[in-house]
C-alpha cells in the first residue's frame, strides 16, 4: 500500500483506536461502538475503510455475528528532519531471509527450531521483543547521528542551497564517485542537476576537478 494513503487512513484517531482494540482480540461492531463511544454506523464506516485498505478482515460466527480482526502485519515509518520528509511502509520479511548477509552491522541471536517446547517458544518471544526495543533505540540513534552529520556538512557548504542534496553529492564524491554519472547514480539525480551541485561545491572550495572527474579538496 502507498505510504501516503496509509498515513492518511491512520490520521483518524478512531481508526487508530479500533486497531488498538482489534490487536487485543477480534470484536463485533457493537463492542467497538461501546469502546469508542460512537454510533455503530460510524464504526461500520471506519471498518469499511480499513477493510478496503486490507488492514482488517471479518468473519461470521455460528450466531451470524460478524467479527473483525487485523488481517496482517504492516509497519509504517515516518521520518521528519530539517533535511527531508519521508514515509515508507513495509510488510514482514520472509523468515528465510539471511539477516547476517543483509545487515552486516547487526548481530541477531535468536535460536530457531520447529520442535521447541512452550518454554523455549516463550523465551524466544521475550528475546525478539527485547531485540525490537534495541532496534528501535538504534534506529533513533542513527537518525540523530545523520542529522548531526548533515548539520556539520551544511555548515561547511553554507546557506542558500539544498543542504541535504549537496551533502549527499559531497558524500558521494568523498567515498569514491568521481564522475558526474557515478555521483548521479549514487544520489539518484539527473546529470545536469549533479553538475550544477558540483559547480556550487567547487565555488565554495569543497571539491575540485581531477581530470575528467571530481575529488574532495
Amino acid at each position: 500500500m502507498d505510504s501516503a494513503v496509509l498515513l492518511d487512513l491512520l490520521g483518524n484517531e478512531n481508526r487508530r483506536r479500533i486497531l488498538r482494540l482489534l490487536a487485543r482480540k477480534p470484536c463485533y461492531v457493537t463492542e467497538i461502538s461501546e469502546y469508542l463511544g460512537v454510533s455503530p454506523k460510524a464504526v461500520i464506516d471506519h471498518l469499511r475503510k480499513l477493510e478496503e485498505a486490507g488492514l482488517v478482515e471479518s468473519r461470521t460466527d455460528d450466531q451470524r455475528r460478524k467479527y473483525f480482526n487485523i488481517s496482517r502485519n504492516l509497519r509504517l515509518e515516518v521520518n521528519v528532519s530539517p533535511y527531508g520528509f519521508g514515509t515508507k511502509s513495509a510488510y514482514p520479511a520472509s523468515q528465510s531471509l539471511d539477516m547476517s548477509r543483509r545487515c552486516p552491522h547487526l548481530s541477531i541471536d535468536v535460536p530457531s527450531g520447529e520442535s521447541d517446547g512452550v518454554t523455549e517458544v516463550a523465551e524466544k518471544l521475550k528475546r525478539l521483543e527485547e531485540l525490537e526495543n534495541e532496534l528501535s533505540l538504534a534506529q533513533r540513534w542513527v537518525y540523530g547521528r545523520i542529522t548531526e552529520v548533515l548539520d556539520e556538512l551544511n555548515d561547511r557548504i553554507g546557506p542558500d542551497v539544498d543542504g541535504r542534496f549537496h551533502a549527499e553529492v559531497l558524500a558521494a564524491v568523498a567515498t569514491g564517485a568521481s564522475s558526474v554519472e557515478a555521483v548521479g547514480d549514487e544520489v539518484e539525480a539527473p546529470v545536469e542537476v549533479v553538475e550544477e551541485a558540483l559547480r556550487t561545491l567547487a565555488e565554495r572550495g569543497l571539491v575540485v576537478r581531477d581530470g575528467d572527474g571530481w575529488r574532495v579538496r
